[in-house]
């Protein structure tokens, strides 16, 4: 599974570089600290998974979403926040999940395994609660 990473700050992309090692089966393609850097590393690779900070500097991540779709059809986005009042936005704009920063890592984990299945051929299992 090919991931780009963007986040503004480079320990928070270290962070989640972590995480994402511990993972197997994945590789990091590339990563981006705004998101016109966003756009050009998805028009040179069309990763399968951006985690991104919805409060990436450059655009409103809003209007980003729908533009790395039309890029990368079936691109899958995991939106990461500290604050919680942006998880509704993030999903209406297409965001698969919403990962709270200020939480511990589980969340992010389990939502990377899910986009990991779908890009496997599952099916997306409906969350309930």
């Amino acid at each position: 599974m090919h991931v780009l990473l963007a986040d503004n700050r480079s320990r928070v992309r270290s962070a989640l570089r972590s995480l994402r090692e511990e993972q197997s089966g994945q590789m990091l393609v590339s990563e981006a600290k705004d998101c016109q850097e966003v756009l050009a590393q998805a028009e040179t690779v069309c990763p399968d998974l951006v985690l991104i900070d919805w409060d990436l500097p450059g655009m409103a991540t809003v209007d980003l979403l729908p533009a790395l779709q039309t890029i990368c059809p079936g691109l899958y986005v995991i939106a990461l926040s500290s604050r919680p009042e942006a998880e509704q936005s993030a999903l209406a704009a297409g965001a698969l999940a919403f990962v709270s920063k200020a939480g511990p890592p589980e969340p992010l984990l389990a939502a990377i395994q899910r986009v990991k299945a779908l890009c496997n051929g599952g099916t997306e299992i409906e969350e309930h609660g």
